[in-house]
């Protein structure tokens, strides 16, 4: 880091934890609705396929568990039965073709035996452990990240009395498009697209994030302004990215890029480029 600028370095110590810490003994009803799903299964008499097809078709929503038993996230799970079933519901697969959802999930991730060496098993601290080290209890928290800065910008446009379209992607050059998180007035007639990139965690939805903004950048106009706001401690263990991130503000190819301290500097810079835009008088 010896080479940053001070300008980079100042932006590293303004980034803040965007998530609170989650109890992973909480109750929630999720977890609630992961227990009684578990518990019904616990209480079946045997494990085959045709007693699993029908308690499939009896709680098609609990299905998610199945995909828990077999060790699949539900985004995992969505994406795997939108390739199979073309559908990313699991309540809806179940209900077109339990049986063949049965048989997808044993066929392909041997639903039946991992069920019938789990159900009933008395299980030790070490093994609630074990399972919390190695799944994503906290995999939905980039997104509350995320919507935490969006909102905080939503606020200041409403406040501005700017017209404005959520999460889409704007019209840029030759018809070109890049993803937004907000957009002035609208996707359609961007004049003003605003990106909201907020991590605790790492990994490469970071990495993602940067590529993003870069598009943004390739598709604009010369008269958009191209604003991001990026926050979150999940940077500082993802240099790269976020000096690739901050160089797309420091040569200019966006106009500016944010963090939730500087919320009183994006305003003035907002409201700026919807006056030379004509939207505010």
């Amino acid at each position: 880091m010896a080479d940053d600028s001070p300008e980079l370095l100042g932006y590293l110590t303004r980034l803040q934890r965007l998530t609170a810490h989650i109890d992973p003994t909480a109750d929630s009803p999720q977890a609630t609705a992961i227990r009684q799903a578990g518990a019904s299964l616990d209480a079946l008499p045997t494990i085959d396929a045709v007693v699993m097809t029908d308690w499939v078709k009896d709680q098609p929503r609990d299905v998610y568990t199945l995909g828990l038993a077999v060790g699949l996230s539900q985004e995992k799970l969505k994406n795997l039965l939108k390739a199979e079933f073309g559908t990313a519901s699991w309540a809806k697969a179940a209900t077109d073709d339990a049986e063949a959802l049965v048989a997808w999930l044993d066929s392909e991730f041997g639903l039946l035996d991992a069920l019938a060496a789990q159900r009933n098993r008395t299980y030790a601290f070490g093994d609630i452990l074990a399972a919390r080290g190695t799944s994503r209890q906290t995999a939905s928290s980039a997104g509350v990240a995320g919507r935490l800065i969006e909102d905080a910008i939503e606020a200041i446009v409403k406040d501005l009395g700017l017209p404005y379209e959520m999460r889409g992607r704007f019209v840029g050059r030759n018809g070109d498009t890049g993803p937004a998180d907000l957009a002035i007035p609208s996707m359609a007639s961007a004049l003003i697209a605003v990106a909201c990139k907020g991590f605790d965690s790492t990994g490469s939805k970071l990495t993602a994030a940067v590529s993003e903004v870069t598009e943004m950048a390739n598709v604009r106009f010369a008269h958009q302004y191209i604003l991001a706001v990026v926050d979150g401690i999940g940077w500082l263990s993802r240099m790269g990215d976020f000096r690739r991130m901050y160089a797309l503000a420091e040569t200019r190819r966006i106009d500016g890029l944010y963090a939730l301290a500087d919320l009183d500097r994006f305003r003035v810079d907002l409201e700026t480029a919807a006056r030379r835009h004509g939207l505010l008088s």
